[in-house]
């Protein structure tokens, strides 16, 4: 809610007879409780007064409504209380404005989101600005439409085009509702009232048509024909949402009404959605959708009324996988780019992974020819720095050596503008020794994307204690402009997603060493959510990544660091992964990764060398184990990157997690999971396998202060927030 507005619901009658009621909650008039009573009231007078012959339905500052207000959803999540949600499905949107004694007209303009759309639905007639936005994305939240959405929607659009909408949580413009018929006229923001006014009066006259969308049924077709969809819809719920209830939930919710009729559909969906509120699905997503939006509040520079400088021309320094994604994120967000490489032949080949990358985008339907064109148009290619004069940022994306990131550093601090930002990508290596050789330490900055940077969401930003809060905000803001999630990371060896993370791959090298399979394990990490699991990510990233940080995790994290030499192993058997085809997988053109029996010598010659198993006999474990062997060391790393104030707050590694690794959202985050286990059953675990296995496994002393005082361990501490405040 922007500060100083008033949330209200306001009602003007017309000489005409028509009542207009607004919705006024900025930014986007969101259903605050506050808001429901204010709709319940001005239709309750609406309809009593006589003067009134019908009424429109608006929102105020040319939006129509976002939705319902998710902060009421966090107050039921931490009370435990479902009574906190109003009714709105039955004594708002079917008693007072779907069955009421006059017509209601909605016109929308801007958005109308989950509640929003909803409350449009139980309208006798919907007008609205052509690019209007319109979705029930409720299922993103763990739960249904609750006001009636999944009764209507299939009954205005049909069930393929509804059941879309809701399981895919797919947005459409006005004007192709209007072509599926949720949309029943289209008119320019100038008009809209007028002509939602004209409709509802011609509708109170009989002149239109007086349509309550809970009776229809000539869109739902056959009932045959609605099972044999639902069915479909079923299967590939399965398939795509297997861990999330609120899929199955939602279909079985619309069939309620496809065989009973949409009041016994409005009925069962008021059920259900109550339960699905308090599930822990639920909570975790809601989590999640509050922790991204946290992301960007950082205490000593968002705080602090600085202004962010305009970045109009950045110069990326490196056309490799990740330089020529990085220029492609900021090409088409209209920034200008500089793409610097040693020789020509490195620059033509790092240009047209730009363009392959843009073409891409256009096959997926995100893009336009005409922007592709455009984002081309502002790409100049470079073989030194003389355009690096007025440039407003520098982003070096070079492979991971230290000399040759420090000489690059040097020779740009001669070149570029005193405002410029100097950023790195280097997804490891210290900041200050990056920039040891400058006298610009103070903009110096970590912009670590992920691959492919094009596309993944997440930006890490990496500053020291010599970073200026004016390049955070400058970073921060670009991240927003290229659509990135920016968070924000102290310096140290691997930022905070790869340190939480090294001991992933560790941990499951330490399984196979025990005698485990490895598609296995790969099994039971992806039927726990993950993209994939830890054997096939190493050969789609690639052994050149695990190779190259080998040696720096080993510097860095002494004792629990796991020496292993699996990838050597794999390097010298002539397996390169993904890039040649043949790692842990085979894999072809067009197929699907295939799991290489013949990998099986290797894996056998790896565990020889270990010497990890008791009399060379394999140990035995349960997929539970196997899940926790892997993921409870990431939580202990995770603690050790929170008492260490790497990041502003546990919900940063949470979003981290999840846009970094692919974490699975619906279940939080890495630490909001790791508290729904708690911390004193880790604690125990990792405390046992330290006895058997060694420091690997060893607890941290934050952990471990968790465990014993029972707080979450997402709770921040006082010397956390202390530190927070004063480093920054």
């Amino acid at each position: 809610m922007a500060a100083g507005s008033v949330i209200r619901v306001t009602m003007e009658v017309g000489a005409d007879g028509v009542a207009l009621i607004t919705i006024c909650n900025p930014p986007v008039n969101a259903l605050h409780p506050i808001i429901i009573g204010g709709l319940k009231d001005k239709y309750a007078e609406a309809m009593s007064r006589d003067d009134v012959k019908a009424i429109v339905l608006t929102g105020a500052r040319g939006k129509f409504c976002g939705g319902f207000d998710i902060n009421v959803l966090t107050k039921v999540h931490k009370t435990g209380d479902v009574s906190l949600m109003p009714d709105v499905s039955v004594e708002l949107v079917s008693n007072m404005i779907e069955e009421g004694k006059k017509p209601s007209v909605a016109a929308i303009q801007g958005l109308a989101l989950g509640g929003g759309l909803e409350l449009t639905m139980g309208c006798h007639a919907r007008l609205s600005t052509p690019e209007a936005q319109l979705g029930l994305p409720e299922l993103t939240l763990g739960i249904i439409p609750g006001f009636g959405g999944t009764q209507r929607l299939p009954r205005l659009v049909g069930l393929p085009k509804a059941i879309e909408m809701m399981l895919q949580s797919k947005f459409i413009t006005a004007n192709e509702g209007k072509e599926h018929g949720l949309i029943d006229a289209l008119c320019s923001p100038d008009e809209l009232i007028k002509m939602s006014r004209l409709w509802a009066l011609e509708i109170a006259n009989c002149c239109k048509p007086w349509l309550r969308s809970l009776g229809r049924t000539d869109k739902l077709g056959s009932l045959s024909e609605a099972r044999a969809v639902l069915t479909t819809a079923r299967q590939q719920a399965k398939k795509v949402a297997p861990n999330m209830p609120q899929h199955q939930a939602c279909l079985d919710v619309i069939e309620e009404g496809v065989l009973f009729g949409g009041h016994a559909g409005v009925v069962k969906e008021a059920k259900v959605f109550k339960e699905l509120v308090l599930s822990p699905t639920s909570k975790a997503l809601v989590h999640v959708f509050f922790a991204q939006r946290s992301t960007a509040k950082v205490p000593g520079v968002t705080d602090v009324q600085l202004k962010p400088r305009q970045i109009r021309k950045v110069s990326v320094i490196g056309g490799g996988l990740m330089g020529s994604g990085i220029a492609t994120a900021l090409l088409v967000s209209n920034i200008s780019v500089v793409l610097k490489e040693v020789n020509p032949q490195f620059l033509q080949r790092g240009q047209k992974m730009i363009a392959g990358n843009l073409e891409g985008l256009v096959k997926r339907g995100s893009l336009t020819k005409d922007k592709m064109n455009k984002a081309m148009s502002l790409l100049k290619g470079a073989l030194d720095y003389s355009d690096f004069k007025d440039v407003d940022m520098v982003i070096e994306a070079v492979i991971e050596k230290i000399p040759l990131k420090q000489s690059i550093f040097s020779d740009i601090e001669k070149i570029c503008p005193r405002h410029c930002i100097l950023a790195t990508n280097t997804s490891t290596i210290d900041l200050n020794v990056v920039g040891e050789k400058t006298n610009s330490q103070d903009r110096i900055i970590g912009a670590h994307f992920f691959s492919p940077a094009h596309i993944m969401p997440l930006l890490e930003i990496v500053w020291t204690e010599k970073t200026s809060p004016q390049a955070i905000l400058d970073l921060i803001t670009v991240g927003k402009i290229i659509k990135k999630v920016p968070v924000v990371v102290g310096n140290c060896t691997g930022f905070a997603v790869n340190r939480t993370f090294f001991p992933y791959t560790q941990g499951s090298h330490l399984l196979v060493s025990l005698g485990i399979d490895v598609f296995r394990i790969d099994r039971v990490i992806s039927s726990f959510g993950m993209p994939m699991g830890p054997f096939q990510l190493q050969d789609v990233a690639g052994y050149g990544v695990a190779l190259a940080v080998k040696d720096i995790y080993a510097a860095a994290f002494g004792e629990r660091n796991l020496d292993s030499d699996l990838v050597d192993l794999m390097v010298q058997n002539g397996r390169q992964g993904k890039s040649n085809g043949k790692g842990y997988y085979i894999y072809e053109k067009g197929g699907k990764p295939k799991p290489d029996p013949s990998v099986q010598y290797v894996i056998e010659e790896y565990r020889k060398r270990a010497k990890t198993m008791t009399g060379g006999k394999p140990v035995t474990l349960t997929d539970q184990e196997i899940l926790e062997m892997i993921f409870f060391p990431v939580v202990n790393e995770a603690c050790r990157v929170m008492d260490e104030n790497v990041v502003i707050r546990a919900s940063d590694l949470d979003i981290a997690s999840v846009l970094g690794m692919g974490f699975p959202k619906y279940r939080g985050g890495l630490v909001f999971w790791a508290d729904t286990v708690g911390a004193p059953y880790i604690h125990s675990k990792l405390s046992k396998w330290a006895e058997i296995y060694g420091a690997f496994f060893k607890p941290s002393s934050y952990l471990e202060q968790r465990a014993k005082s029972g707080l979450p361990l997402s709770a921040p501490s006082t010397s956390q927030q202390a530190s927070t405040r004063s480093r920054m």
